[in-house]
């Protein structure tokens, strides 16, 4: 780690502090005359440990770029700051051109040691980012190596120096069509500008959040197609990608949360043997521990990135289709038009999500949707999941957002939140409680 209030460019090895994995300090450099500081190893240093034992990083460096911190300003209450459809986006590991880049933000403090907590949560709450934002300070980002961070850093400085500018054109970096930012200064109904007796009314909503299964889609298809895929192909999966460092994250999420089930009693978890019990013997618990994850249909982040990497080769290999409801592609495309922004908020993984829509019968819907959520914002029925998404859609209220689910208890939890909640009658969905007191549609149309 490099000393603090140095000029890091005339800085030599001789001048960095070698650590333990337990902070403990190794190798000090030695001081220098005047006019230069006595050596202090920076206040980064707990924040740098966190990236090296929570993501096996192999570099963290930490800026203070002018861009990292006026992006965290645009929108003073936002938990992240999301954009898409930029080329070098694909500079950031895991993401391609069509993927939305998500930096998680945390609150600033008066001392960078405080920043700790938060920041480990951070890294937590989202397994896929390689960088975490400090609103009105900057940013850390760490890879496998100086290579990959410094590449990483680049492409994030010049990603939000873009966003800014775009934010001063008044274009917005959020959605793939990079649009006039607030371009909807009145929004009418997807039908007709009139709202025929029995519709309900768009009008006041700015954004739209779907629910995939039962809502978007048939609950048959996850069930009959989607669980069993993931199901029948687990091992076949894990062990073609065994060496690799998509899957060897995804090992590091299962064994957590194994760990996790195991000493709560979670019936269907079996210990992990340590890697040098053998390659056979380490898969063959995460398949039985995975496969009964999957017959329990568990809302868990480390079996939905899972689900969602052996879902893309399926996708790939043309094995899986996407299924939406014919009325679907219509009110996306009339939404769209409209100027209203539109979210996915699904229990499966952000990754799965764009497979699904990104391959239906109706071609790619994609470019339709602004965004996609998934656990690593929160438990789906929890009502403070819905007011992270809200603040990070920047609405003036959670009122204009409209949530539209086949579930009472994410209806309950959204409404909560401020949310206008429609509740989906689709078939095979779940009977609802008498009494429930939402609105209800059958179709897209009817809204």
């Amino acid at each position: 780690m490099s000393p603090s209030g140095v000029q890091k460019e005339r800085m030599v090895a001789e001048d960095m502090y070698v650590m333990a994995a337990d902070g403990k300090v190794l190798s000090a450099p030695t001081a220098k005359p005047w006019p230069n500081k006595p050596p202090k190893c920076t206040d980064c240093a707990p924040l740098f440990m966190k990236a090296y034992l929570m993501r096996g990083a192999g570099a963290v460096i930490h800026s203070h770029g002018m861009e990292t911190c006026i992006a965290t300003m645009l929108n003073p209450g936002a938990k992240e700051f999301r954009m898409t459809h930029m080329e070098m986006i694909k500079g950031i590991k895991g993401h391609g051109y069509r993927d939305e880049l998500v930096i998680p933000i945390i609150e600033n403090t008066p001392y960078e040691y405080e920043l700790t907590d938060s920041l480990s949560e951070a890294i937590a709450a989202y397994p896929k980012a390689t960088a975490v934002l400090v609103r009105n300070h900057g940013i850390y980002v760490w890879g496998d190596s100086w290579i990959n961070a410094k590449t990483q850093a680049e492409c994030y400085h010049y990603l939000l120096d873009a966003c800014i500018k775009l934010y001063q054109l008044g274009i917005d970096w959020t959605t793939p069509e990079h649009g006039p930012l607030n371009s909807a200064k009145r929004l009418h109904s997807i039908l007709s500008p009139e709202i025929p007796n029995g519709c309900h009314s768009a009008e006041a909503s700015k954004c739209v959040v779907l629910d995939i299964e039962g809502t978007t889609t048939p609950i048959s298809f996850v069930t009959d197609a989607m669980f069993p895929y993931a199901h029948n192909n687990v091992r076949k999966h894990l062990i073609s990608t065994f060496d690799s460092e998509e899957t060897k994250e995804d090992f590091n999420l299962l064994r957590i949360q194994i760990e996790d089930d195991l000493r709560n009693g979670i019936a269907g978890a079996v210990p992990v043997p340590p890697d040098e019990a053998g390659k056979e013997e380490v898969i063959n618990s995460l398949v039985a521990n995975v496969e009964s994850m999957i017959k329990a249909d568990r809302k868990i982040t480390s079996l939905k990135q899972l689900q969602g990497h052996i879902w893309r080769t399926g996708f790939e290999n043309k094995e899986l289709h996407g299924v939406v409801f014919e009325d679907v592609p219509v009110a996306l495309k009339n939404w769209h038009a409209s100027g209203i922004k539109v979210y996915i908020y699904s229990s499966g993984s952000r990754e799965a999500q764009r497979l699904l829509f990104g391959n239906t019968m109706f071609g790619d819907l994609r470019k339709f949707l602004c965004g996609y959520f998934d656990t690593t914002t929160g438990n789906k029925r929890e009502t403070k999941s819905y007011f992270e998404i809200s603040q990070s859609l920047g609405v003036d209220s959670p009122s204009q957002i409209l949530f539209i689910t086949d579930v009472y208890q994410e209806a309950i939890a959204a409404k909560n939140a401020g949310f206008d909640v429609i509740i989906s009658i689709r078939p095979g969905n779940a009977p609802l409680p008498e009494n429930h007191g939402f609105r209800t549609i059958k179709s897209f149309s009817e809204i």
